[in-house]
């Protein structure tokens, strides 16, 4: 006699095929959807099953029935403390790269097989390698949490190394001559725009957000011989917010991008002037009034920036066609590296989100960052020390010609 088998049941159906019935932990009973046409395979299939389920790695094939696109979207709708322009980033890519392709798998039908070929066919489609990575990131991110948190899949699929990479090009660095000059280029509305963002390592959004009270200018004036010299005693600049533009909504004022994106940073004293005639000239009285506006006193998009400016010619003019704003927080962090600062004052200078050690370590960095700028400030100098030994060489050639 044959002994009784302990878990689950396989049966011989009237096609002749067999199937597999087993009862899950929680007591439900459940019928796997496809039939074996030996009865072997169906014992293999349920074995199988056994096995999960001791190890506990069974999922419910039902929960698995979820549409890549149904549970990315309330995977977006649901994750906490996304900026609004990410949550518009993420539908975006979620509604143009994934859902035409994929979006109506389930996800207990996903593998890494499929996974390649919808990688392979947005590539053929014409979708950029960085696109193609960042609907790549995107779509894993979502079945992590399908993994780890919902525990609707036993692995994540998204396995394809480096399909997360993107080949981007190096962005250029601006010289500090290069950084004058261009300031020299803008409106003189703008021009502390281009400094603070390039000494002060901003992002345009956070430039954008500054009110009169982010900015701690003290000043003394000083007689040295029969000169009065204008003396900085502070000089820095607090970032607590920031503008993200945002398709349908507009200019929305948020929070910085991390927590280490809340911070205050020194500035050298060579943009004090600069700003201190932009406060008394263009920045009301109010102490959350912004710093930077439009002529009509808006927040400044950052798409109407370039024609305001003549961003383009300006650019090409001081010989870096393609440049970005960008660039110049990059041009910023890049200054800042040469002045030999430590890896934590840099992190907290530029607001990156780092180990919890040097998020700590921010807020006791303030003399390191000082002399960041000090630094700055005496690289400057020395720009500024050639220019004149150029300007008198010239001088003596055309009054001694001989």
């Amino acid at each position: 006699m044959a002994a009784r088998r302990r878990f689950g049941s396989v049966r011989r159906r009237e096609s002749g095929r067999y199937q597999v019935r087993y009862y899950g932990p929680d007591g439900m009973r459940r019928a796997v959807p496809e039939t074996f046409a030996r009865k072997g395979d169906a014992e293999r299939c349920l074995a199988l099953i056994e096995a999960q389920m001791v190890r506990g790695e069974w999922i419910d094939p039902d929960r698995a029935n979820v549409t890549v696109t149904d549970y990315a979207e309330r995977w977006i709708t649901q994750r906490p403390n996304l900026r609004p322009r990410t949550v518009a980033l993420y539908q975006w890519h979620l509604r143009k790269h994934i859902t035409p392709y994929i979006g109506r798998v389930p996800l207990g039908k996903l593998s890494t097989a499929i996974v390649r070929e919808w990688r392979s066919r947005l590539l053929d489609a014409g979708v950029s390698l960085s696109g193609t990575a960042k609907a790549y990131r995107l779509l894993r991110a979502v079945l992590t949490t399908a993994v780890k948190e919902d525990e609707i899949l036993s692995k994540n699929p998204c396995r394809i190394p480096g399909a997360d990479q993107e080949d981007t090009p190096e962005r250029p660095v601006l010289t500090l001559e290069q950084v004058f000059e261009l300031a020299e280029k803008m409106p003189q509305r703008y021009r502390p725009m281009i400094l603070l963002a390039s000494f002060g390592s901003l992002r345009w959004g956070e430039v954008a957000a500054l009110q009169r009270q982010d900015l701690d200018l003290v000043v003394s004036r000083r007689k040295v011989g029969r000169r009065e010299q204008l003396v900085v005693e502070r000089a820095t600049v607090s970032v607590r917010r920031t503008y993200t533009e945002v398709r349908g909504q507009g200019m929305v004022l948020g929070p910085p991008k991390s927590r280490a994106g809340s911070r205050t940073v020194s500035l050298p004293e060579v943009v004090v002037p600069a700003l201190l005639d932009h406060l008394g000239e263009y920045v009301g009285p109010e102490s959350d009034a912004l710093v930077f506006t439009a002529d009509n006193g808006k927040p400044i998009w950052r798409g109407n920036f370039n024609k305001l400016v003549d961003w383009k010619g300006a650019v090409e003019s001081v010989g870096v066609p393609g440049l970005h704003f960008h660039d110049l927080r990059h041009t910023g962090n890049t200054l800042a590296a040469r002045t030999g600062a430590s890896l934590a004052d840099l992190m907290a200078r530029m607001g990156h989100d780092s180990s919890q050690a040097a998020m700590i370590y921010q807020h006791k960095s303030r003399e390191a960052d000082r002399a960041i700028a000090q630094a700055l400030d005496a690289e400057v100098a020395k720009l500024e020390r050639a220019q004149n030994s150029t300007r008198r060489q010239a001088r003596r050639r055309r009054t001694d010609p001989a």
